[in-house]
């Protein structure tokens, strides 16, 4: 790992001795032997990726929604988790309805929320393996720092003021890679802390060589952690702080009271604790216009949330004691039963085999006992469904809704609820006169969506029958001949592997918009029995209404 060691552009270095530049190597050696040997011992690199990606998530913009939903919807463990929050009683909508997928709880936490909830569930998942007590105590530290950070920055005039509870969460990243990592350097620091004779960043120059924020910084800029996010993990000047002249010193006075207030909030209502609350306002009390009153209000709110949020990062039980036994394979149930032949007749008024409309299919499957059809479809699909009809009307009676967070919604609907592995919505570009994918999650997304792409000009295939006829279909199977005969070789070529696969189109006047398409690998014999229809049906309706009203 190479590290970068020079000061930040624009600083200008005093006057040093040959005897404080020895020093001063000896401390990157010391810091960069440490940095090695965590970087041998762990998955450092990979967490700094997905840490990256979601930061450079910088506004809550469309595309932004999108990737941060696409990016929690890949890790089954994470969409869980923030699953978990959105449904706490902290957060839960005024109806009381569960909330079932990614794209609601973005809606109803807010984009910012889920983010920095999605990042403090990254270090939890790559940091908690080892040491649990000590790590399970700098986490906490990290996840309340951070909705401290989230307060002020709510009560913040600055733009992208949310970038201060990234700040404050990983204002400790250095201790809390050290109680990961090294548990023997991590323990000696604290006996030399608690012996009276250090403070912590005289106790972790003497045994790392450097202090924790300078080997903390060192890891973020290996990272490519946004600089302005850097630069305010640097602890102000000592003493009565006055307001911040600007965006950076206000970032770095919110970082370094998130922290101290991180410290006190686990025990703030133990004795002895008030005169170390007002040490912490007497220092930050008057540059962040907080009072006495303002102080306990934010402890206690801040109390809450990190209760709710450690808990659903499983960090109140011992990590080892409460593994993640999450399966996301196929059901186990027999393959070979219930196989419905295709029948040979062919719908002379739409052109489309009678059996792959959508309203047709009968309601005479076996009932499985496991959690998933071989296919992949969930057992309890329709109650899946209902919750996304549900968070869909809500949503739309927000009066906040955007068409495209309602097109998010109900594709996340449709690929979780059944079981697919790839969804799209492809939408008819007037320009290039072609249909184009536009959003898209599932495997491969990206990849695919860039090759799903076909003319508009009129053609005897599924797609373009089902958009003229308003037909929606569900393809059981998609190696039947009769079936694979009006796959368009687009399809073929792109998408070898999908055996079942539904077609939503959305028409409006009679003209063809677009369509919803979800597909999975595997042949699904079980159908879709009609309350099951009658849902799907709802949820393209619902996007229908919100078209007609733009």
């Amino acid at each position: 790992m190479v590290f970068d060691n020079t000061a930040p552009s624009g600083t200008v270095a005093a006057p040093v001795s040959a005897a404080s530049v020895n020093d001063d190597d000896s401390a990157v050696r010391a810091r960069d032997r440490l940095l090695q040997k965590i970087s041998a011992e762990a998955d450092l690199p990979a967490l700094g990726s997905s840490v990256s990606r979601v930061v450079q998530m910088a506004s809550s913009d469309d595309e932004a929604v999108r990737a941060l939903a696409h990016f929690i919807l890949s890790d089954v463990a994470l969409t869980q988790k923030i699953l978990r929050i959105a449904n706490t009683v902290s957060y839960r909508t005024a109806s009381g309805t569960p909330v079932t997928t990614v794209s609601k709880a973005i809606f109803l936490l807010g984009f910012d929320v889920v983010k920095t909830s999605a990042l403090a569930m990254l270090l939890v998942d790559g940091m908690s393996t080892r040491h649990a007590k000590n790590v399970r105590t700098e986490l906490n530290h990290a996840l309340c720092a951070s909705i401290v950070g989230r307060e002020m920055a709510r009560r913040s005039q600055y733009k992208d003021a949310e970038e201060a509870a990234i700040a404050a969460l990983f204002k400790n990243i250095g201790r809390l890679l050290v109680a990961s990592h090294d548990h023997g350097l991590y323990t000696e620091i604290a006996r030399l802390v608690e012996s009276g004779k250090f403070t912590p960043v005289q106790a972790s120059m003497q045994v790392l060589g450097c202090s924790f924020d300078l080997l903390g910084e060192a890891v973020l800029r290996e990272w490519n952690i946004p600089e302005t996010i850097v630069l305010a993990l640097s602890s102000p000047p000592a003493g009565v702080l006055k307001p911040a002249k600007g965006r950076q010193e206000w970032l770095q006075q919110v970082s370094a009271f998130s922290s101290a207030a991180a410290r006190l909030i686990p025990d703030m209502n133990d004795p002895g604790q008030d005169a170390a609350g007002k040490a912490v306002l007497t220092r930050f009390g008057h540059a962040l216009n907080l009072d006495q009153a303002k102080l306990s209000q934010l402890f206690a709110s801040v109390a809450e949330e990190t209760r709710v949020l450690a808990s659903n990062a499983e960090l109140v039980m011992h990590v080892d004691d409460h593994p993640d036994s999450v399966t996301e394979s196929a059901s186990g149930a027999d393959r070979n039963s219930n196989h419905a032949n295709v029948d040979a007749d062919t719908s002379a008024d739409t052109g489309l085999p009678s059996e792959l409309l959508l309203d047709l299919i009968a309601d005479d499957q076996a009932v499985f006992v496991s959690d998933r059809h071989a296919s992949g479809k969930p057992m309890n699909a329709r109650d899946l469904l209902l919750a996304g009809v549900q968070d869909v009307t809500h949503m739309m009676a927000s009066g906040r809704c955007k068409v495209n967070d309602l097109l998010l919604l109900v594709l996340e609907t449709l690929y979780g609820s059944m079981g697919f592995s790839f969804a799209t919505i492809c939408l008819k570009d007037g320009q290039t006169q072609q249909f184009r994918a536009r959003i898209s999650m599932g495997d491969d997304f990206a990849q695919r969506q860039a090759g799903f792409v076909f003319p508009a000009a009129a053609s005897h295939d599924l797609f373009h029958l089902a958009m003229e006829n308003d037909a929606d279909l569900m393809i059981a199977d998609a190696s039947v001949p009769k079936i694979r005969a009006l796959l368009p070789g687009w399809h073929r070529s792109l998408l070898p592997d999908a055996r079942s696969f539904i077609v939503l189109p959305m028409v409006v006047q009679n003209k063809p918009l677009g369509f919803f398409y979800a597909d999975r690998t595997q042949a699904a014999p079980e159908g879709v029995p009609p309350d099951e229809t009658a849902l799907i049906k709802t949820l393209k309706g619902q996007v229908l209404t919100a078209l007609r009203a733009r």
